[in-house]
């Protein structure tokens, strides 16, 4: 594996601050660099010995980098690669941690067309409901899947970097299209995250809120643990994917609509039917065993 000499990582939350604190004790790379909005938090990096210089602004901070990560918001990221092109050396990867795709890539074609043999965007599948440089730990990525989306132009040297410093995370690395990323991660992420804030909303909208979450306990906590996750980077993400998201809405809302019906004819047999399917079906996933679609 190719060592990274100078990382620059652009939003040092728990993503980013993840993939240097891992980098850092694989030996992976020699210094990091964080940009940010943020001067307390980007101190508050330093502090913590995951980042070791501030920069600024992008001005001099690209010299001599050989990779930038950008692990901000996606609403964010045409504005961030709109004030990095200008500096842009010849030979610095680029890549980033969104969690779309598709307009990611639209972003990166508008703003960096003149050096996508370069570019490698990518996202890591792994989080914590906390978020921040202090929720940041050195094992986030071990074991967890990390997803490349190259574009045709991507070069292949730029690809098998942007790979390695994944797997030097401790990362199982795989490619997809962005289409085919923004289809199974609005299915399996992103609808389980609108679904949590949506209930937790509602809850907390009733005039009894009180009393309801002073008897919520182990389910409801389980159910609800992601709607503890950043609502800035969770708006990003529904309104960057909203045309998949909806459709795995829809499909959702039909399957919600069909247990409504069975409730109301007190139809016992296809409730029983729906949920053992479900726990059979979760049961295969955590065990790792193959999952039979119906």
């Amino acid at each position: 594996m190719r060592k990274v000499g100078k990382l620059v990582v652009c939003g040092v939350g728990l993503i980013g601050g993840s993939a240097a604190l891992a980098l850092k004790a694989a030996a992976a790379v020699d210094r990091v660099v964080g940009i940010g909005r943020s001067r307390a938090s980007l101190e508050t990096a330093r502090d913590l010995g995951v980042i070791d210089d501030i920069a600024e602004g992008w001005g001099d901070t690209l010299d001599q980098a050989d990779v930038v990560l950008i692990a901000a918001p996606v609403g964010q990221t045409d504005a961030i690669l709109a004030a990095m092109a200008p500096h842009l050396g010849a030979q610095t990867i680029v890549t980033d941690a969104g969690s779309t795709k598709a307009d990611v890539v639209a972003a990166i074609r508008r703003r960096l067309g003149a050096c996508l043999v370069n570019v490698v965007p990518a996202h890591p599948i792994a989080g914590a409901e906390k978020s921040g440089v202090e929720a940041a730990v050195s094992d986030l990525y071990r074991g967890r899947r990390v997803v490349l989306t190259p574009l045709p132009e991507s070069g292949g040297e730029a690809i098998e970097r942007v790979r390695d410093m994944w797997e030097a995370c401790g990362a199982l690395v795989g490619e997809m299209s962005p289409e085919e990323h923004d289809a199974v991660f609005a299915a399996v992420s992103h609808l389980p995250h609108l679904l949590a804030f949506a209930l937790v909303h509602e809850f907390a909208s009733r005039p009894d809120a009180e009393r309801l979450f002073s008897f919520a306990a182990g389910g409801f906590r389980d159910f609800t643990r992601i709607a503890s996750s950043h609502p800035e980077m969770w708006r990003d993400i529904c309104v960057a994917n909203r045309v998949a998201l909806l459709a795995e809405l829809d499909a959702y809302t039909d399957e919600l609509a069909r247990l409504r019906g069975a409730l109301s004819r007190a139809d016992a047999a296809a409730l029983e039917a729906t949920f053992d399917l479900a726990r059979t079906t979760r049961d295969d996933w955590v065990s790792g065993r193959r999952i039979n679609g119906q």
